[in-house]
């Protein structure tokens, strides 16, 4: 028995120690007057006699084998125990439960990409849920020459046509080759559809395929954190001057802070320098404070009030009206204005 418990002649029962196991056989050498059948829940028994299915018992429960289980099998119901004698045949219990195994890539898979001579070297890992639909199949082709059989035993049937089933379906519904993730439900629907028809051979069925995640070799996984990051920043006047207020509002301050109020200095100073340059050149000016032109207004000549000068028959050499020249007129020939 080794694994499981030792089971005794009057009592014919899986004591399930494992969650992993899908069938398990008990044979010992006879059932004898007086044995019982016990049946867990998640159990089904199966009475077979020289290599053929007798009966099939699903109930849940304590059975005498003498009087309600020989009874309904085809070819052992006329049978009587005998004081010492028994019957020798076999139970095969069956898992009917639901197990859940998680899978993973045993090697790099390379999905053809463009640009990328060599494809898209790629793990996958995930999980996928399997549970025993055809007792017949599984007896035919599994149980009749295994003592149990166990989710490794699906595994590795399912891990061999994996890889190829992933680069079918990545290639068909991978429309993103770097975020493979936001097309995982389509993958995964398609494998476990193909999946399930292989295994469904052995009477087992795949309910269900998973791709929790994908992985990128390191250096495709680097250069999409880098380009995730340029995409954040974005315009890098605005990564400035939020990494100047940053660095005033950290208290303290850190080497991160001082560089970008140093980054944020620089440009204050390149926008005065140009400010400057446009100023000698006589180009308007955008100033910070309101971003308007300034436009240099042109130079007006400045009126006197000076008072009239008497008149004292010599005419002023400038007008004291406006400043212009006279020339020795009696009235300015600017203004008008009387000189004399």
């Amino acid at each position: 028995m080794g694994l499981f418990s030792s089971q005794f002649a009057n009592v014919v029962e899986w004591q399930e120690t494992r969650d992993d196991v899908i069938f398990w056989k008990w044979n010992n050498d006879e059932i004898k007057k007086g044995s019982r059948l016990v049946i867990r829940p998640g159990q089904d028994a199966i009475f077979m006699y020289n290599g053929k299915v007798e009966g099939i018992f699903e109930s849940e429960g304590s059975f005498d084998i003498e009087s309600e289980i020989i009874p309904f099998l085809s070819s052992l119901k006329g049978i009587k125990f005998g004081f010492n004698s028994g019957i020798r045949t076999e139970v095969l219990f069956i898992n009917t439960k639901e197990i859940t195994v998680k899978w993973g890539t045993k090697n790099v898979i390379s999905i053809p990409a463009p640009n990328l001579p060599g494809g898209m070297p790629i793990r996958a890992f995930g999980t996928f849920t399997c549970a025993v639909t055809d007792r017949d199949a599984l007896i035919d082709k599994v149980a009749g020459i295994k003592q149990m059989y166990t989710v490794d035993d699906v595994k590795e049937r399912v891990l061999a046509i994996l890889d190829q089933l992933l680069m079918k379906w990545i290639s068909r519904e991978g429309k993103d080759m770097f975020n493979l993730q936001a097309n995982a439900y389509d993958i995964a629907k398609g494998i476990r559809e193909e999946l399930d028809m292989e295994i469904y051979k052995i009477g087992i069925s795949i309910t269900g395929f998973n791709i929790q995640s994908f992985s990128y070799p390191s250096e495709v996984e680097a250069m999409q954190r880098k380009v995730a990051s340029q995409q954040m920043i974005g315009d890098m006047n605005r990564y400035q001057q939020v990494s100047m207020i940053d660095s005033m509002n950290r208290p303290g301050g850190n080497s991160g802070g001082n560089m970008a109020t140093q980054m944020a200095g620089m440009q204050v100073g390149m926008m005065m320098g140009q400010q400057m340059v446009d100023q000698m050149k006589g180009a308007s000016v955008i100033t910070p404070q309101t971003s308007l032109p300034v436009v240099q207004q042109p130079y007006q000549q400045q009126t006197y009030s000076s008072p009239q000068v008497q008149g004292n028959g010599v005419a002023p050499r400038f007008c004291p009206n406006c400043g212009q020249p006279t020339n020795g007129a009696n009235f300015c020939g600017n203004c008008g204005n009387k000189l004399v």
